[in-house]
């Protein structure tokens, strides 16, 4: 089981019946004479974070389940189903779903795998997902090495074992399909390196940041144990709690502190090199782990997105496989393949205010996204008014040719009726208002009426105004424009009866 107790917690401090140090693999040391593991790693600030960062960062992503049409052009999400109650609320009987995939990825980040014991109901349906310690899990060879199976040893000495149905298994980069590598193995060398660094700029500054020095004496000791006797007591003297104190020598004895070079002391640029070497290994932006030396307000957003794109974009596709793979058997006669799991990162990398705002404007001018669903994207309750899509109002519809698509006003007994070019404006800008929404109508209306009004005043004022002037200013034929001036009598006519006039032909159109 997961849940440890307290004396195992402890890490390798704790060598009691219950820890974890007896079932963690035996480590080498490297060749900075440091034993390096995926516990002991996590001493090193850098590895921690890194590791703390991607666990974070994949347990906020939302996680969506949808139903594909079996033609394939729309899906729609469903939430009834038993994997979405799962993944995304209540994976076991001890934690809820941000604590189960943060320590799920944390295995997986560190280790290069994780495990889950996968319990079900008599109807075939999951129930739960138990996760397994990867320190205590062990793959064994079966059936003349054709298949495997698991072995987990628990903390009371107990070895269980597994079929691969039993197991949901995730595994990272791997050189053999079985196991994953572990970044902590495959990068062993550069985090013991980080460690010792770490160990010897501790030894140092626990001495007040002063290089040790030597004792110039003129006699002999007596013997080497006498010497080794009086070092002994001159390091109890001016060592841990003493330093600092004025020291007493004796028999013409002379303190000579050693120098310090610039060069011993460029360890410290050493470890800066060392964190970004790291955020390198686990592909980690440098100011997500709070290294913020060579960042600007300008490249931070950019590395931001690329990290939700090149480091946790492979590992949503690394979980929505393994979900698909072996928690639904898609791909097996009987499953459900029209299911689809999706952990969404669109929210990860919205950016700030104006750019939201911009990308949102886009998508609602070209009828990509309804009002509320820009709505849901921020957080807002959906209005009843805003469900529908919008588009251009100077946007028609084209042909294969590029010519364009007469609309089409109904349909007479089955068959559409035919309608000739040149003969629709009227039809197109009532489509066009309608499908742009209330507001764009009323502002046609404004444009037209507006127009109507200039050419009312020009004609009053005794102006001449032209057919084609007319006509692309009521948006009509020159034929229609041209029939009414003939019709047109300006006698007794007041400018506002005759705007009212050209704002009944503009509504007209070609009819006649």
């Amino acid at each position: 089981m997961f849940v440890t107790r307290l004396s195992a917690s402890a890490g390798t401090a704790d060598r009691g019946p219950g820890s974890d140090f007896w079932f963690m693999p035996l480590q080498q040391r490297t060749a900075a004479g440091v034993r390096v593991g995926p516990k002991e790693s996590l001493a090193l600030s850098a590895v921690y974070a890194c590791v703390k960062v991607l666990a974070e960062s994949f347990a906020v992503m939302p996680f969506q389940l949808f139903r594909n049409r079996p033609d394939g052009t729309t899906r729609t999400e469903d939430r009834a189903h038993w994997l979405y109650r799962i993944i995304a609320k209540r994976p076991n009987r001890f934690q809820n779903h941000y604590e189960w995939r943060l320590m799920v990825q944390g295995h997986l980040a560190l280790r290069g795998n994780a495990f889950n014991q996968i319990s079900s109901n008599s109807r075939g349906e999951i129930t739960e997902l138990l996760p397994l310690h990867p320190d205590r899990m062990a793959v064994e060879m079966i059936n003349g090495g054709q298949d495997y199976r698991y072995a987990y040893t628990t903390e009371d000495g107990r070895r269980l074992y597994y079929t691969r149905g039993d197991i949901w298994h995730l595994r990272g980069l791997s050189d053999d399909g079985i196991m994953g590598l572990s970044p902590i193995e495959v990068g062993r060398e550069s985090i013991g390196e980080g460690l010792a660094m770490q160990a010897y700029s501790a030894r140092f500054f626990g001495n007040d940041a002063r290089p040790p020095g030597w004792i110039e004496y003129q006699g002999q000791f007596k013997d080497a144990e006498a010497k080794v006797k009086w070092r002994d007591s001159w390091q109890r003297a001016q060592g841990g709690a003493n330093r600092g104190k004025v020291a007493v020598l004796e028999r013409g004895m002379k303190y000579h502190e050693l120098g310090l070079k610039n060069t011993d002391t460029q360890f410290i640029e050493g470890r800066g090199l060392k964190v970004a070497d790291i955020a390198r290994m686990f592909r980690v932006p440098l100011h997500m782990i709070g290294d913020l030396a060579r960042a600007t307000n300008n490249n931070i957003e950019h590395q931001s997105i690329e990290f939700w794109t090149g480091t946790m974009l492979p590992y949503a596709e690394l979980w929505e496989a393994g979900i698909e793979y072996t928690l639904l058997g898609q791909g097996l006669p009987g499953a459900d393949d029209l299911l689809e799991p999706e952990f969404d990162m669109d929210r990860m990398m919205r950016g700030d205010a104006a750019a939201r705002s911009a990308y949102y404007a886009s998508r609602t001018q070209w009828g990509s996204l309804t009002p509320n669903e820009v709505r849901e994207r921020e957080g807002d309750q959906p209005l009843p008014w805003l469900n529908h899509t919008m588009r251009p109002a100077n946007m028609v519809r084209v042909d294969e040719s590029g010519e364009r698509i007469a609309s089409q006003q109904g349909q007479l007994g089955g068959q559409q009726q035919d309608q000739q070019p040149g003969q629709n404006a009227r039809s197109d800008r009532a489509q066009n208002a309608q499908a742009a929404g209330a507001a764009v109508a009323a502002r046609w209306m404004q444009v037209v009426t507006g127009n109507a009004q200039r050419m009312a005043r020009r004609m009053a004022a005794g102006q001449v105004v032209s057919i084609k002037l007319l006509a692309d200013a009521l948006a009509i034929t020159e034929p229609a424009a041209s029939t009414w001036m003939a019709a047109l009598d300006l006698s007794g006519l007041t400018e506002t009866e005759l705007a009212d006039s050209l704002a009944e032909l503009a509504l007209k159109g070609d009819a006649p």
